[in-house]
């Protein structure tokens, strides 16, 4: 039987939790070398997969797992959802090739998504309203330490063994479970609405085919039959997806959110920031060891400064969003990462130079990442009326993985399979289309973001059921 709940020990549950899943989304991008060195036959439009395929999968997921955790039990879904990642994650140690990792990732991705949405819905009601605003911080810091730690733990652990990347949540998580089942109560909604699974299938038919079409196209060939006829089924999945939304009783994404201006502007603006900053990610991590030739533990602590100052200027972006409006330090922060993706693209050289091209750029762009995230999540939120803000939220985060599958899928169109066997020199003018193209969508990003506007929270809808866990989360925004 779970013991009475201490507001300590519950935040201290789901912050190990929350940061799994999150390191999870940083920590492969630095194993993509050694993944490549020991699957040869797999090219990078292959390998993409084991980091697109848990993106799509956790972002079609994440509405629809919340909806179930809130009928069946919201402990229930977490523990069952920490049990399965942790299962997963020994699956992608032990897979004997990259198919059966992408399996093995699309399972993780699944744990993943009924972790999220249950951790903050637990974590609420064990505190006081007035010690809520603090537990929210540590909980949101999480996916901020997780960022920093990607880097060089990922980079640590690949140098031993890649299969450690994953290898390391088991016993982690083995833990948590059984502190999880112990410790955490049980709270469930009867009148939660049941999950839309025929729009969660259209969502991931619609990304996965999209990111198919693009992944392929540089091999097949923009104008081959395979290429168009993937890229029309795309568009079929997304255009049904849409017309399901507009018409279901209970769909993944209520289009009367979507009709607020400064929310919808807000979802644009972190899809296109996140399309940007997952091709950032992966570029310098295979720039650093394919063009310069730098171990995989070399390059994770170079990457370190980035994550650390996006982590360094989260809370004062917050503060400077109060004073100045959130539309204005978004753009801001957008604007800085385009920056810094420009100026990459106009000095970086096929010899290293990190301390005086790479480095100053990294910081900067990680300041940007700073600003931006925190400000366009709490103008996304600030949105909505309190009976929205947990479905809101989930679609927010659903935007901002959307984004990060397409960063991946045409950073590697742009690259092609051709980068790691071309020259220094070849390989840095593909390499520098990437970044002018980041460059590009983090200044959509910015415009988006000063398009928000001054933002005012709609009339609720009637329809909608308001939570205590919604109550309370609005409530600190």
């Amino acid at each position: 039987m779970p013991v009475a709940q201490r507001p300590g020990r519950v935040l201290a549950i789901v912050s190990i939790a929350v940061f799994m899943a999150s390191l999870d989304l940083f920590i492969v991008n630095i194993a993509m070398p050694e993944l490549a060195r020991d699957f040869p036959g797999s090219g990078l439009n292959s390998l993409s997969w084991i980091l697109n395929a848990y993106a799509i999968v956790f972002a079609a997921l994440l509405v629809p797992a919340g909806r179930i955790a809130d009928r069946i039990g919201r402990r229930r879904a977490f523990v069952g959802g920490l049990a399965l990642f942790t299962l997963a994650s020994a699956l992608c140690g032990i897979a004997p090739s990259v198919e059966l990792l992408v399996a093995a990732r699309v399972v993780q991705a699944v744990g993943a998504a009924f972790l999220m949405p249950t951790s903050l819905a637990l974590l609420l009601p064990a505190f006081a309203p007035e010690k809520r605003p603090v537990a929210i911080g540590v909980w949101a810091a999480v996916g901020g330490v997780a960022a920093a730690a990607g880097p060089p733990l990922g980079g640590l652990l690949v140098e031993i063994d890649w299969r450690l990347v994953f290898l390391v949540n088991v016993p982690v998580g083995i833990a948590a479970v059984v502190l999880a089942a112990r410790n955490l109560q049980e709270a469930r909604d009867p009148e939660a609405r049941h999950p839309d699974l025929l729009g969660t299938v259209l969502l991931i038919a619609g990304i996965g085919l999209l990111s198919l079409g693009l992944v392929q196209a540089p091999e097949w060939g923009w104008g081959d039959p395979r290429t168009l006829a993937v890229l029309a089924a795309a568009v079929v999945g997304i255009v049904s997806f849409v017309v399901h939304c507009a018409v279901g009783a209970a769909p993944v994404v209520e289009l009367s959110m979507i009709r607020v201006r400064s929310y919808a502007l807000a979802n644009l603006a972190i899809l296109l920031f996140m399309t940007a900053f997952a091709a950032t990610l992966l570029a310098n991590v295979l720039f650093l060891t394919e063009v310069w030739q730098w171990s995989v533990l070399r390059a994770g602590v170079a990457l370190t400064p980035g994550p650390i100052f996006a982590a360094l200027f989260a809370v004062p972006g917050g503060r400077l969003a109060v004073r100045y409006g959130q539309r204005n330090v978004a753009a801001i922060g957008a604007l800085l990462f385009a920056a810094s993706a420009a100026s990459t693209a106009l000095r970086m050289q096929a010899e290293p130079v990190y301390a005086s091209v790479l480095l100053p750029a990294w910081c900067i762009g990680g300041i940007g990442v700073g600003l931006t995230l925190s400000t366009l999540s709490s103008a996304a939120a600030s949105s909505l009326p309190p009976a929205r803000f947990a479905t809101g939220s989930a679609v927010f985060t659903m935007s901002r993985q959307v984004g990060a599958v397409l960063g991946v899928a045409i950073l590697v169109a742009l690259l092609g399979n051709d980068s790691r066997t071309a020259s220094a020199a070849a390989a840095l003018h593909t390499f520098r289309e990437g970044w002018w193209f980041i460059a590009a969508v983090a200044a959509l990003a910015s415009v988006a973001a000063h398009s928000i506007g001054r933002i005012t929270l709609p009339k609720p809808v009637a329809a909608a059921v308001p939570t205590p866990e919604s109550r309370a989360s609005a409530a600190v925004v």
